[in-house]
């Protein structure tokens, strides 16, 4: 399977997953939820964030099958 997107797209999933680990790590640490503290004037913005970095967890289990991208 060809990437149609190009791999920019698997770029910005990674850095996704990144903020998203970071983000739960720090709930779980420190009961600190870095997006609603940055973004909280803007829920839906926050509501976005969760689902891009959860689409991004999805787009990630399926890099493997990607053969454009390295």
């Amino acid at each position: 399977m060809k990437c149609a997107q190009g791999c920019s797209l698997h770029t910005v999933g990674f850095w996704l997953l990144i903020v998203g680990g970071l983000n739960w790590g720090l709930v779980g640490a420190f009961d600190l939820n870095l997006v609603e503290l940055v973004f909280s004037a803007w829920a839906w913005l926050v509501t976005i964030i969760y689902i891009l970095v959860g689409l991004s967890a999805v787009l990630a289990l399926f890099k493997d099958g990607c053969k454009g991208c390295k």
